[in-house]
């Protein structure tokens, strides 16, 4: 099986109980955002609507690569227009100075502040290598028609 690109299907029921805040809430008696984190994946794994946590299993390994990934920039809070609610990390994911031979082909976004590591989407693209590289992950404009996690 291939990893497939998805909101997971655990992420809205976690978002109906409060459990993600990408801007600063005093639902949870905290008035920070939580923390999100971006873990590539190989193109043998099988990462989709399914994940319900970040998981090892099947993540990308190699030189300059620290498991669990790299921290997203949220510094844009979530908007809306007309029925459509929206997301999208305010920079671009960029993983620095890495060495990943064998194929990757996905990005598993989660909620790091969570005791879980709650699985929030997947993102598929090309299958990529890369070899003492950079990485960027570019975000898109962060609109109801194009942000990156959308929900109308």
């Amino acid at each position: 099986m291939a990893n497939t690109q998805a909101f997971c299907t655990q992420a809205k029921a976690d978002l109906m109980n409060g459990l993600h805040a990408f801007g600063a809430s005093v639902i949870r008696a905290a008035t920070t955002k939580d923390a999100y984190k971006a873990a590539l994946y190989l193109v043998s794994a099988t990462r989709g609507a399914a994940d319900t946590i970040y998981s090892v299993t099947g993540e990308v390994s190699g030189t300059g690569y620290t498991a669990g990934g790299v921290a997203v920039t949220t510094g844009t809070a979530p908007s809306t227009t007309g029925t459509t609610a929206f997301f999208t990390p305010s920079a671009s994911i960029v993983y620095t100075t890495v060495t990943l031979a064998t194929a990757f082909d996905a990005v598993l976004i989660y909620n790091d502040t969570s005791a879980t590591k709650l699985a929030l989407s997947v993102h598929t693209f090309g299958s990529q290598t890369i070899t003492a590289g950079t990485l960027t992950l570019t975000m898109p404009v962060n609109d109801a028609t194009t942000g990156l996690v959308r929900i109308a």
